[in-house]
């Protein structure tokens, strides 16, 4: 049952919320304890499917990353995650969600001011689903990246509760905020610096120093006649040849269109330089990822990425409809997706995020290449810095989840519902049970041969 049906037309941020105290009879909050596994689950099957749509010569690099631990593995399957949580407990609220909220997709990245932010920073799975989804997600890496460093499993329910709070706590505290406070809040290096923690101040220097010059000086070198060319690096960096960077230059004008008017005039100012294909992350290995070289009047360089936008597994996999915010052109709609919903759930976002549709149909979005991007080393941080990221995790997500009319349905659904803390909590601890018993499934396949395996 969805919460709609609980709102009076043209109901007030206290009928919303009012409403989703109600569904709780619905949709009861000890529910989401439950975790329902189907008896015909494949998830090794799940994988090579997916690997039917990425580039062939990637699939071992894939493989060889996720098979690096049980959390590494998780992050590449979040696929499999979403076909089982499409038959578990439902809250019947929906918002514009990212699908893939586990903690490595957050990080720090500059606002169009140069202003380093924290909040959510991949969006490839963007779209309208439940809430709870992206919580699960979340709750569930910080169980596997908790048992990864050693605590016992006797104190993660704890800390899965503490987490779970946090994000309770950050709905009501945005309940009470006006729309617009809402919408420009954000976490900042001064907010990251007053916590005292070394990890955080050691991230923020980091992503300080790396901009297009420096990012340039991994990636790039001069050719013999002086020119700066993207460097041969086999399989993560293989510059394309000329005519597949003569299609970019034709997309580059294509994307420009979809820039705001002083941003498109500012990029119009450069010239494309190069172009190749690039590995990133790890679920989105194999997918077509390029990195495009600017330069500037000047000679100054931009690096900007380049990535495939595919079907989103909130529909794919995890069996939603009308995942798509309102206004997408059928042709472009997984660009869409991912470039409009990034817009909403970030507090900022890449001044330069834009989108384009290849003559095969094939939806790309364009951003930034790692320009002040940053993200926090959590296997040499003490157990409290893991504690206090992964709460502000949280906290980003509820301020995400919020940006959407019936943000404040869930902080309704949540309110004082420790219940809910402990039935969530218990779900993740379960679900991480399931993927190390996936994980040991997979490394066994790939030991088999049935999987490739390639460094990288």
């Amino acid at each position: 049952m969805s919460i709609r049906q609980f709102l009076p037309p043209g109901g007030s941020a206290q009928d919303s919320f009012d409403a989703g105290r109600e569904i709780r009879a619905v949709h009861p909050l000890g529910d989401h304890a439950e975790l329902v596994i189907k008896e015909n689950r494949d998830p090794l099957t799940v994988i090579e499917r997916t690997h039917r749509t990425r580039i062939e010569d990637l699939i071992g690099v894939r493989v060889n990353r996720m098979r690096q631990s049980a959390y590494a593995y998780y992050r590449g399957t979040a696929d499999m995650m979403c076909a089982d949580l499409r038959y578990g407990a439902d809250s019947g609220i929906r918002t514009i969600i990212d699908g893939d909220a586990h903690l490595g997709n957050f990080g720090l990245f500059a606002s169009p001011e140069r202003r380093l932010i924290f909040d959510l920073n991949d969006f490839d799975e963007a779209g309208i689903g439940p809430w709870e989804w992206d919580l699960k997600r979340l709750l569930t890496s910080y169980v596997l990246e908790l048992r990864e460093q050693g605590m016992k499993k006797s104190d993660i329910p704890q800390e899965l509760r503490d987490i779970s709070r946090a994000y309770r706590d950050m709905l009501l505290a945005l309940f009470y905020m006006d729309a617009t406070d809402r919408y420009f809040a954000s976490v900042g290096a001064p907010d990251l610096l007053a916590t005292g923690y070394r990890t955080f101040s050691k991230a923020l220097t980091k992503a300080r120093r790396r901009t297009s010059e420096q990012v340039l000086g991994k990636i790039a070198e001069e050719d013999e006649r002086g020119r700066l060319r993207l460097a041969l690096q086999p399989p993560l960096l293989i510059p394309y040849p000329e005519g597949r960077r003569e299609r970019i230059r034709y997309r580059l004008n294509e994307y420009l269109e979809t820039l705001l008017s002083d941003r498109a005039l500012l990029l119009s100012q450069y010239r494309l330089v190069d172009v190749a294909r690039r590995v990133v992350g790890v679920s989105s290995v194999g997918t077509h990822c390029s990195v495009v070289l600017l330069q500037g009047p000047q000679g100054e360089p931009l690096v900007l990425q380049v990535k495939e936008a595919l079907t989103s597994v909130l529909e794919s996999h995890g069996g939603l409809t009308g995942v798509t915010p309102k206004g997408a052109e059928h042709a472009s709609r997984h660009a869409y997706r991912v470039t409009e919903s990034q817009r909403v759930l970030q507090s900022t976002s890449d001044p330069f995020l834009g989108r384009t549709v290849d003559p095969d149909g094939r939806n790309f979005y364009w951003r930034q290449f790692r320009d002040m991007k940053g993200s926090f080393n959590l296997t040499s941080a003490e157990p409290g810095e893991v504690r206090a990221y992964a709460a502000l995790c949280a906290r980003q997500l509820a301020r995400a989840h919020a940006q959407s009319p019936d943000g404040t349905a869930i902080a309704g659904y949540l309110y004082e519902a420790k219940k809910f803390d402990k039935a969530v909590s218990q779900w993740a601890v379960d679900y991480a049970d399931v993927i190390e018993q996936d994980f040991e499934a997979f490394t066994q396949a790939v030991k088999d041969g049935r999987f490739p395996v390639t460094d990288g």
